[in-house]
């Protein structure tokens, strides 16, 4: 298990997914990250820094945004 940073693109509400873009990276995007419930909709604006958690480094649909900052 590890954590990443990453830049939040796009949010999806209805299936409370995200696009976000690696911090380490400028041409990976990982799209339809799940998304922690317990983060308010109106937190994921474009832009915005995220936490990722990845169980498996190996297999990005095994990460979940856990946090939004500034």
């Amino acid at each position: 298990m590890s954590t990443r940073k990453a830049i939040l693109k796009s949010f999806s509400s209805g299936s409370y997914t995200a696009t976000v873009q690696l911090a380490s990276s400028l041409k990976v995007y990982l799209e339809d990250v799940t998304v922690a419930r317990n983060i308010p909709s109106a937190e994921m604006v474009a832009g915005r820094k995220v936490a990722l958690i990845f169980f498996d480094e190996h297999n990005p649909k095994e990460a979940i945004v856990v946090g939004v900052y500034v």
